[in-house]
């Protein structure tokens, strides 16, 4: 009896150290926003390495077993631009409007959009992207473009609402970063029913996002440390009254 109890503890504690083995480790805030934005940009590039885009600017990763995808070329061949925040952005041959209309930094914009959060770790010195999570998709959602959103341009009604000194600031709400590289883009003139084709990509490292800052819930999850991968098109933009 002795025996068989002594046996199952044994048991008992190999499948337990197995679990542990298994368990990915538990996400580590670098210490510095220093060493944290040298992980997005490294994961940024590695990002950009392994991502294509498809016939309608959808965002791919390329596959290991489907040769399909072969003959895409990677995002980093797509002539990005970095600026100087660090915020790369990304035009899709062939998907601008001509002539097209400029976007102002407080117009108006109906956007069609896929964007992903993520946060960028190194584990065992190999830096990439982690835990992605859905920040915005219209196009696996209503299929409707999303009017005047807020992390793009906050109304001055809701700063004026805002109940703490908090909630009254634009960078509470406002990814400066995107913003900043939606204005290099021009906007269509399209009805919301009208078939999309993204005109392109706009990677935000945190650092241009809301870094470690407190901020607007905008999907129930934290942003903190986290990079925007934004994929869209500004179906229009009118000015704001």
């Amino acid at each position: 009896m002795k025996k068989i109890f002594l046996y199952s503890a044994v048991v008992l504690v190999s499948l337990s150290s197995c679990r542990k083995e298994e368990e990915p480790e538990t996400y580590k805030e670098p210490e510095t926003l220093e060493i944290q934005n040298s992980y997005d940009d490294q994961a940024i590039q590695k990002f950009m390495s392994t991502h294509y885009l498809d016939n309608l600017g959808n965002i791919k990763a390329f596959s290991d077993t489907d040769t399909t995808d072969d003959n895409y070329p990677k995002l980093t061949a797509l002539n990005p631009v970095v600026l100087p925040s660090g915020v790369i952005y990304i035009m899709r041959e062939g998907a601008q409007p001509v002539p097209g209309t400029a976007i102002g930094s407080s117009d108006i914009i109906r956007l069609m959009s896929r964007a992903y959060s993520y946060v960028a770790t190194s584990t065992e010195g190999v830096v990439s992207f982690a835990s992605p999570n859905v920040f915005r998709s219209t196009i696996d959602g209503s299929g409707i473009p999303e009017v005047d959103p807020a992390y793009y341009y906050v109304k001055q009604s809701v700063l004026d609402a805002g109940t703490t000194d908090l909630a009254k600031q634009r960078s509470y709400y406002e990814i400066e970063g995107f913003r900043e590289a939606l204005q290099y883009f021009r906007a269509f003139d399209l009805t919301d029913d009208a078939n999309y084709n993204l005109q392109g990509v706009i990677i935000v490292p945190s650092r241009a996002a809301f870094a470690r800052d407190l901020h607007f819930s905008y999907t129930g999850y934290s942003l903190r440390n986290r990079s925007i991968v934004f994929n869209f098109q500004v179906y229009k933009t009118t000015p704001r009254p």
